[in-house]
């Protein structure tokens, strides 16, 4: 596939960006005038409690859901009225990991890697097996290339999804809750991957997450939604020192966190977000 060459006034503007997105289930308000922007080559982080609209937001950007109001810019363009014809090319570009996987089951994992090759056409069955192969080790799992999905731990599963979105070659991609229901080592695991994936690829992130440790290893900059508002939007550096009490409850809760698994109480904040 031929790579479209962005002019340098596209790499000054946001790959991504929401600008005062209101979106509502009957009467509840699931975004509530979120802004925010996602540059080329940049991963932020969407933080939050279950229910403010971490994964909505996703949606929006997938084109899955449609904004209330507001204006929605994925790929350098406004695709906020854009039809499902348009979203399918928009999708191209931008692909998403969901938090089941969304494998298909009666597929093999090579099979399901294999599948947007297929779709979209122009190879021969040997380069395919060889960018499954290529792939598979990238992420690494090519020894489970032939079993089911039922064979696999939930994080084989986010990896083998990994893959399979990275096989669409797009400019960037969607992680919802990648690291949620499975276990520490695995949650380390398929952070480094994302992490490696971000620094070889060059992709374009949003990550949505309540792993603070995940969230530290990946994000340039960190969305925080609260009662359907971005009530913070910068660097973790800033985070440090936002005063919004709910801020200070992420953070403070997350250095429990950090005492419990490893019996020792981590450094105040600031310390926890210096850069190495």
């Amino acid at each position: 596939m031929e790579e479209e060459k962005k002019s340098p006034m596209q790499e000054q503007k946001p790959y991504i960006e929401f600008q005062n997105v209101h979106k509502a289930f009957g009467s509840n308000k699931v975004l509530d005038g979120v802004s925010f922007d996602v540059m080329p080559g940049e991963t932020v982080c969407i933080l939050g409690r279950s229910g403010v609209g971490k994964s909505v937001s996703l949606h929006n950007i997938m084109g899955f859901l449609k904004p209330d109001s507001g204006r929605i810019w994925v790929a350098y363009e406004d695709v906020t009225d854009y039809p499902e014809k348009e979203m399918e090319r928009i999708r191209k570009k931008v692909t998403m990991v969901f938090q089941n996987g969304a494998l298909f089951d009666s597929l093999t994992v090579g099979e399901n890697v294999a599948f947007p090759l297929r779709e979209r056409g122009g190879l021969e069955e040997e380069q395919i097996y060889q960018i499954i192969d290529g792939l598979l080790d990238m992420v690494g799992v090519r020894e489970f290339r032939d079993l089911l999905p039922s064979d696999l731990s939930t994080g084989m599963k986010r990896s083998v999804a990994i893959a399979r979105a990275l096989a669409a070659q797009p400019d960037a991609v969607l992680y919802d809750e990648p690291t949620t229901m499975v276990d520490p080592l695995m949650a380390h695991l398929l952070g480094d991957l994302i992490q490696k994936l971000k620094k070889q690829l060059k992709l374009t992130s949003i990550v949505v997450t309540h792993d603070m440790a995940l969230a530290k290893k990946l994000a340039d900059r960190l969305l925080f939604l609260h009662e359907a508002k971005a009530i913070f939007f910068g660097t973790f550096k800033e985070m440090a020192a936002c005063q919004e009490p709910i801020v200070q409850e992420f953070l403070d809760l997350d250095s429990m966190d950090f005492e419990h698994y490893f019996g020792a109480q981590r450094p105040p904040h600031q310390p926890r977000f210096e850069t190495t």
